[in-house]
């Protein structure tokens, strides 16, 4: 039997966000992803060097591939530095895989990775979420009730 996932993952240092994907998207479901990567990667996003902003995940075969992710250079590396922006295979188990593709297939899903961060074993992992595009009322009523509960808040806090 399966071991159960925890509801949260372990992340212990996050090197880049994609605070743009909430306010986009709809998040219907998340998951855990490990990356392959190279040394001078590594030491990269160590270093806090990482974007992640217009990039997405596609699925090719049996395969997820990061596309259009930015991981500059290593400074210190010499000339078997990696190239900044090439496709980057996820590392998934096949079943998840599998939902993946169906998603996006069936239902017209993207996959759209929200944060890369360290988790507690030093390995680089990457949440990726499916998510199905907003339309553009669907941003506006997000913004009208992120700006009536700060009135709220501001309104509790004068009168409280």
């Amino acid at each position: 039997m399966a071991r159960p996932r925890p509801a949260t993952f372990d992340k212990k240092k996050i090197v880049a966000e994609n605070r743009r994907a909430k306010f986009e998207y709809f998040i219907e479901d998340v998951f855990e992803a490990g990356i392959a990567l190279q040394g001078t990667e590594v030491k990269a996003l160590r270093g806090g060097e990482g974007n992640i902003a217009e990039s997405y995940a596609e699925v090719k075969g049996k395969h997820v591939f990061l596309v259009n992710s930015n991981i500059p250079e290593y400074s210190h590396g010499n000339r078997e530095n990696h190239e900044p922006r090439r496709p980057r295979k996820l590392l998934l188990h096949e079943r998840e895989i599998a939902k993946m593709h169906g998603a996006v297939e069936r239902k017209g899903m993207t996959l759209v990775p929200l944060m890369i961060y360290f988790n507690s074993q030093g390995r680089a992992k990457i949440e990726l979420a499916l998510a199905k595009g907003k339309k553009t009322h669907d941003k506006r009523e997000v913004i009208k009730d992120r700006d009536w509960k700060r009135d709220q808040q501001r309104i509790m806090k004068a009168h409280g």
